[in-house]
């Protein structure tokens, strides 16, 4: 996890790590201090089974708690199972980043971002 961020992990009863979840600065800027870029992460062996919205709805509430109201994900526009798990948690498709992402072999990737704003904090 990040330093001073918000950030959970799910275990199994014997300690196994299935997945984790954590938010970093999107700019070191004061005026963008509560908006935070999600990365998640679930073990491919426990995909489907709740462990991403489990992972997903701890971390916005630790997001609020820590006084952030935006949370934002990058997607790749095919990971259509990442597109549904942030939905499901209330995010919305605010637009695509064209050939944004560069893959280690080159090609260049479009990037969906997705983000959630807190009705808790902030002006909702």
């Amino acid at each position: 996890m990040r330093a001073g961020l918000p950030g959970v992990v799910a275990r199994a009863a014997d300690g196994e790590i299935l997945g984790w979840a954590a938010l970093s600065r999107v700019s070191s800027r004061h005026v963008y201090r509560g908006v935070g870029a999600v990365s998640i992460y679930v073990a491919p062996e426990h995909t489907r089974r709740g462990v991403g919205h489990t992972l997903l709805e701890g971390l916005i509430e630790s997001s609020e708690a820590a006084g952030f109201w935006t949370v934002e994900a990058g997607i790749f526009p095919e990971n259509t199972a990442s597109v549904a798990l942030h939905e499901s948690c209330g995010f919305t498709l605010v637009g695509v980043r064209r050939r944004v992402g560069q893959m280690p072999d080159g090609r260049w990737r479009d990037v969906a971002l997705y983000e959630r704003r807190s009705p808790v904090v902030g002006d909702g």
